[in-house]
């Protein structure tokens, strides 16, 4: 299998089955890594070798993809994807949002697209070194179909659970709840997820839920009205101390995912005639701050 991208998910997802053992990894980034340290939540530390690729003419067709840059980054993948990429290959995106499929179709001729909720939080220590904590009682969440049931086996033995679960589409709508809260908030705010136990900030991320369930139902996921409580509930419960990977990315004065993540409520807003006051401010804001990083990361 190859794992595109060395990111914070792609740094976990490498570390944990290269511990396992089990399959033959390749990674493929920009920079040489010949080991990784993986710090996990119980206190153990993992350190394991990488085969890593910098050139996509180095690497052959393989039977599974896992996709873990940033959804944005995606079109700078299509050289990875084209040589990784056969008719058996099944090309599992680790990515925030809802257009998994969408996204990558383009980019892998004749493959598979196994869509891929990440849960777990991933925070980048060092060059060579990555901790891993558990958000939910599930590391990952797949379709209950044959390519999610094969993408579970793939971490049998490995510390990330994967959950299989025929209400998929309902799952990725739930996380995508929490990411239009939390993922903007820390960025704009500079602050960890610690920002979030204040009331006003609560009372917003509350209205955010909101809007976003109200778009959500009309889309098809089975949410009730009672959902953006839970939701609220459930960010609540994540670490203080954790950070978003849009915090990270403002932090490192990267692009931001404001447009697989906040934009999909705002466009699902509008076709659908449900206001959406509050996510669209934040998009505002938040393209504002990624476009200025495109601009400064510019030769």
């Amino acid at each position: 299998m190859a794992v595109v991208g060395l990111g914070r998910i792609g740094s976990v997802v490498a570390a944990c089955l290269r511990a396992a053992d089990a399959h033959k990894v390749l990674v493929c980034a920009r920079r040489v890594h010949a080991r990784l340290v993986l710090e996990l939540p119980a206190g153990d530390v993992v350190d394991v070798s990488l085969d890593v690729k910098t050139d996509p003419a180095e690497v052959p067709v393989v039977d599974w993809v896992l996709l873990c840059t940033k959804a944005h980054e995606t079109a700078s993948t299509a050289p990875w994807l084209a040589r990784l990429c056969g008719p058996a290959t099944q090309v599992a995106v680790l990515q925030n949002g809802i257009a998994h499929v969408q996204r990558v179709a383009s980019f892998i001729g004749p493959a598979t697209v196994v869509p891929t909720i990440v849960y777990y939080n991933g925070e980048r220590l060092a060059e060579d070194r990555v901790r891993l904590r558990h958000a939910t009682a599930s590391d990952l969440a797949v379709k209950d179909d044959a390519g999610g049931r094969a993408f579970a086996q793939l971490f049998e033995g490995t510390p990330l659970h994967v959950l299989v679960s025929p209400a998929f589409t309902t799952l990725a709508w739930r996380k995508l709840l929490l990411n239009v809260a939390a993922n903007p908030i820390t960025a704009l705010t500079l602050q960890r997820q610690i920002v979030l136990r204040r009331a006003d900030v609560r009372k917003l991320c509350l209205a955010l839920f909101e809007e976003a369930v109200a778009v959500a139902r009309a889309e098809g996921a089975d949410l009730d009205e009672e959902e953006a409580g839970r939701a609220l509930e459930t960010l609540m419960s994540y670490p203080a101390e954790a950070g978003t990977s849009m915090y990270f990315d403002r932090l490192a004065g990267r692009p931001l995912e404001a447009d697989a993540l906040t934009g999909p409520i705002v466009e699902a807003g509008e076709l659908h005639k449900i206001p959406t006051p509050l996510n669209s401010a934040l998009l505002t804001l938040l393209r504002a701050i990624s476009d200025a990083s495109n601009a400064s990361v510019r030769p």
